[in-house]
């Protein structure tokens, strides 16, 4: 058989596994209604201004503080802003800095891990003991601890919460290179003076990939809830941008007269973070080796 059979035979083989995960998946009802959920959730993100008739940062104090109408369906902020179509636009932001931490804590967490996991020694003993350090601190001390050190803003607080998901994604490569580094394609792959870099990126890490994906897909709600709560205390999103967080953040102050500017964004937040967390359990499930034929 030829390399291009073989590779092509390859290719085959990781679609039809594909196909069956998505099936595992799709059969799992909570995973699916999950998944609807947060397929709603990037709709929404990505056609909001098409699917609202207002601007979300234009300011109207006549219409300030209206409760929920049919022109206004989850009423209107102190500036009179429309809240669905701040709720609505505010989901690039708060998907944005979910996807954004958790994108840092696995590129940086898949390095770490896997040099780790591969060389050990020295290189595993000094980053496991930096991961020790880092897991330590409670994620959201670190964030906020780390907001005070960068400032506010909408890229320092995807760096100040993806730092905190760091340890554990390093943890969970270095763990899965440990039990793949010698089984037999690793060490034909040396024996073949493949290179170190090719070895571990190229054929150890997508054979240890599963763990990270589930965990990294539940991540995302509990990156968003940091997020909001650094925003809650003013070292986050700051306004006029509208993340859920400085939105829940700009409603508490009128609470008592205007309970729905706060209710309405925690309930986005709310059944997002649900929806990634059930999305995340079905993929658990889907990806478990031991339900591969």
């Amino acid at each position: 058989m030829t390399i291009a059979a073989v590779n092509e035979a390859e290719e085959v083989k990781k679609q039809n596994q594909f196909v069956e995960t998505f099936k595992r998946l799709c059969r799992n009802k909570t995973a699916l209604i999950g998944l609807i959920i947060v397929v709603i959730y990037i709709l929404v993100a990505i056609f909001a201004q098409v699917l609202t008739p207002y601007d979300y940062a234009q300011m109207d104090p006549i219409s300030a503080n209206q409760a929920p109408s049919a022109a206004h369906w989850f009423g209107t902020d102190y500036m009179g802003r429309d809240i669905l179509t701040r709720l609505m636009v505010g989901t690039r932001y708060s998907l944005g800095l979910g996807v954004g931490a958790i994108a840092i804590g696995v590129i940086v967490g898949i390095i770490l891990g896997c040099i780790a996991g591969y060389f050990g020694g020295a290189a595993e003993e000094l980053i496991m003991r930096f991961c020790d350090v880092l897991q330590a601190i409670p994620s959201t001390i670190l964030a906020i601890v780390i907001s005070m050190v960068l400032g506010t803003g909408f890229v320092n607080t995807i760096i100040a919460v993806g730092i905190g998901r760091i340890p554990l994604n390093a943890r969970i490569i270095r763990a899965q290179f440990l039990s793949q580094r010698k089984l037999e394609y690793v060490e034909a792959a040396q024996a073949t003076n493949t290179s170190q870099a090719k070895i571990m990126f190229g054929h150890i890490l997508p054979n240890t990939i599963s763990p990270l994906i589930v965990n990294s897909t539940m991540g995302i709600g509990g990156a968003i809830m940091i997020a909001a709560g650094l925003s809650f205390i003013n070292l986050g999103v700051q306004p006029p941008t509208p993340e859920w967080g400085a939105m829940i953040t700009a409603g508490k102050e009128f609470i008592r007269l205007y309970q729905y500017q706060v209710l309405y964004p925690g309930l986005f937040m709310a059944v997002f973070v649900l929806a990634v967390n059930l999305l995340g359990d079905g993929l658990r499930d889907a990806l478990d080796p031991k339900l591969r034929t």
